[in-house]
């Protein structure tokens, strides 16, 4: 029975592992960013992400397409911050 399981959820990961370079691949091509889902999970890769972010949006010029999609990007990483914070066992926040 262990082992019907343990090669469903490795099933499972192949079909999520698939599907996220899917969601990836069309992203890209389509000039769309994928959903949080594709952001990291640990609170450091994100918090490294945030400071390329801001840096991106503070050096883009104001009013620009630049600015407004660092703004979004950093936007979408603050609220995977927060669910990885709200996580943690105690939660960080």
């Amino acid at each position: 029975m262990d082992d019907v399981r343990a090669a469903g959820g490795a099933a499972a990961k192949a079909v999520a592992d698939a599907a996220k370079e899917t969601i990836a691949a069309v992203g890209e091509k389509i000039g769309v960013t994928p959903p949080a889902a594709m952001l990291p999970e640990d609170r450091q890769s994100l918090l490294a992400l945030h400071r390329e972010a801001r840096r991106r949006r503070d050096a883009a010029p104001l009013l620009s397409k630049d600015r407004a999609e660092a703004a979004y990007e950093i936007e979408r990483i603050e609220i995977q911050v927060a669910r990885v914070e709200r996580a943690m066992d105690p939660p960080l926040v």
